[in-house]
């Protein structure tokens, strides 16, 4: 049998550990089963966006040997601005596909008419800010910048997010995917850019944990009167 003053040190050394460990673990549960009760389509907006974006039919466009370009071509994308083609080339030039000429990034409008093809046509826009520098924990982070915010007047706090240099609509955020994103940051425990899965901190958590899980059936091992039982018929 183990030493009553070893059995003592060991549930000291669980329920203190299930004290600190308390609130994360509480974090950690409540974020899986949110994780696991919500439809990550949903997350993503999906539900705001149009389920297939119209394509521009064009005609007319110049070869690669007739832009306005000295730069050897290895990328090239045609992007839909406003009705307009434009070459998306080496992913740092925006070139207009039918007259050639160098494009500084797309405006105000132009922004919103893209915003347009994907966004549901009941949708209202209530304003439309310009990024050029966004936070660690910005929900625009990781993303192309300079770029247009487009905010939608709606309960769910709807933002759609368009970059400046090509045209390209990224992404769309809202209320749920705020709360997916706070709650994704507690349970990776990255309180600094929310999206790292090998923080110290994470580690270091999850062995006290694994320690907490193991002190826990010791106990159970040395204390349970059916154990006790089975060794004193051994002898």
């Amino acid at each position: 049998m183990v030493k009553r003053k070893t059995a003592r040190t060991i549930r000291k050394a669980h329920r203190y550990l299930g004290i600190f460990l308390g609130v994360q673990f509480l974090m950690w549960t409540i974020s899986g089963m949110y994780f696991s009760w919500t439809d990550i389509d949903e997350i993503h907006g999906d539900h705001f966006r149009k389920a297939a974006v119209s394509q521009t039919p064009f005609s007319g466009l110049l070869g690669t040997d007739e832009l306005q370009t000295s730069k050897t071509i290895f990328a090239l994308q045609l992007m839909d601005i406003g009705g307009t083609p434009y070459y998306w080339i080496n992913d740092s030039e925006l070139i207009n596909a039918r007259t050639g000429v160098r494009k500084d990034g797309i405006t105000r409008q132009e922004a919103l008419k893209i915003a347009q093809q994907h966004m549901l046509p009941e949708l209202q826009v209530a304003a439309v800010e310009r990024l050029e520098a966004v936070g660690a924990h910005h929900e625009y982070r990781g993303k192309p910048l300079p770029a247009y915010e487009i905010s939608y007047s709606s309960p769910e706090n709807i933002k759609a997010y368009v970059a400046v240099d090509n045209g390209s609509f990224q992404t769309v955020r809202h209320r749920n995917w705020r709360w997916f994103d706070f709650l994704w940051m507690t349970h990776t425990m990255d309180y600094k850019g929310r999206d790292d899965f090998n923080t110290t901190m994470l580690r270091g958590f999850s062995v006290m944990g694994l320690i907490t899980v193991l002190s826990g059936f010791t106990l159970w091992f040395i204390s349970s009167p059916t154990i006790r039982k089975f060794k004193n018929k051994e002898r």
